[in-house]
């Protein structure tokens, strides 16, 4: 016992050293209490902190590698670790290390203020690696006769995954996957016809859904408790006002008692190549989130449709992103996504935003398909176990 709290007197000694700007003492103290045999992760991590304050770099990896060997995901280790390549000059070495920090918070802001500062700190340097990186790629292709404005969108965009300046996001449909589908985020508008002819009646649908605002019965939670299916208990937006839904058909179900307010709204989408799964499709609703409110980064269902916005209320600072690709909505400008790609949303502005949202098929899926796909699912729902 007196051996624990000679070794806890000495540690102590140690970190006043190094508060005070004395790392030589503080190294000799850690030192001695691995000497003594204590050699867990803090005290490996005092050694590397107290060796990289005397500029030691070998000897501080030497301990930082102490501190990973008995937990990889130490954050302070990480980023000493980064730091001291750093300092050597290795900055892909470096960058290496911060990245695997960021990758860990993904939320820096849920430590404390000095924590969350030095992870912004590896963020920054990332940041540098990768523009540094990319001026040197640039500057080759150029030099090489492949000048990198001569390039096509997709070699340009393996280059940001290359870099790392973006994620590679890949369909993850949570219930059912179609191979070998296009993992497109957004779809170019030109391949639906029918996209202007709907957005053409975005005042006759606004002036519908004007009518009914004032009747907050008409919308209810998006996200919502279903005593027969595990809730996420966490999820913010759980039995949420803030982000709620107005079902014009809902599970294949035509509500009367909604759709009778939108004739115009159902005409327009009359001439749209919905989704159809009985049981489950069509599925056409306005979607009302709320001043502030943020859809935290999720993904869909099924890979075989497709999910169209059309923006009705959409005060500024509203966006979507889907994968890599940012979009703020604009009123009466449609688009059509693949939500099985990692998406979320935010309402920035002090208004509500209201979108009508809609599923169509995947247009990859021929007619054969798609009644084979609809079939399938219908068999599933049948199923009682």
């Amino acid at each position: 016992m007196s051996q624990t709290m000679d070794l806890n007197a000495i540690g102590r000694e140690g970190m006043a050293a190094l508060r005070n700007g004395d790392p030589k003492t503080a190294r000799e103290k850690f030192e001695s209490i691995l000497a003594a045999g204590d050699q867990d992760e803090d005290t490996w991590l005092a050694v590397a902190l107290a060796r990289h304050g005397m500029k030691d770099y070998q000897a501080t990896q030497k301990a930082l590698d102490e501190v990973l060997s008995r937990s990889p995901k130490n954050i302070r280790a990480l980023l000493l670790k980064g730091d001291c390549f750093m300092a050597q000059g290795d900055r892909r070495a470096a960058a290496s290390f911060y990245n695997a920090l960021v990758k860990l918070v993904p939320e820096p802001e849920v430590f404390p203020p000095e924590v969350a500062k030095e992870i912004y700190r590896a963020r920054e340097a990332i940041a540098v690696h990768q523009k540094s990186m990319m001026d040197h790629i640039e500057a080759s292709l150029k030099r090489d006769g492949n000048p990198l404005d001569g390039a096509s969108a997709r070699f340009s965009e393996s280059i940001d995954f290359l870099t790392e300046r973006t994620r590679r996001f890949v369909e993850a449909p949570r219930a059912y996957y179609f191979p070998d589908m296009p993992p497109k985020e957004f779809y170019d508008r030109d391949e639906f016809d029918w996209l202007e002819q709907l957005e053409s009646a975005t005042d006759d649908i606004a002036a519908e859904l004007k009518a009914v605002m004032d009747q907050p019965s008409l919308f209810a939670p998006y996200i919502h408790q279903e005593g027969n299916r595990p809730v996420r208990h966490d999820h913010k937006l759980l039995d949420s006002e803030n982000w709620s839904a107005m079902f014009l058909w809902r599970d294949g179900v035509r509500n009367e008692n909604i759709a009778k307010h939108f004739p115009k709204t159902l005409s327009a989408l009359s001439h749209v190549p919905m989704e159809d799964v009985p049981g489950r499709a069509p599925m056409v609703l306005f979607s009302k989130l709320a001043p502030g409110a943020h859809i935290e980064p999720h993904t869909g269902f099924l890979n075989s449709r497709l999910i169209c916005h059309l923006p009705i209320i959409v005060p500024g600072d509203c966006w979507l992103r889907v994968g890599n690709d940012a979009r703020q909505w604009e009123r009466g400008k449609g688009w059509v996504f693949n939500d099985t790609i990692e998406h979320e949303a935010w309402n920035g502005s002090d208004e509500t935003r209201v979108v009508l949202i809609f599923s169509i098929w995947r247009p990859e899926l021929t007619a054969d398909e798609r009644n084979y796909v609809a079939s399938l699912l219908q068999s599933v729902d049948s199923f009682s176990g």
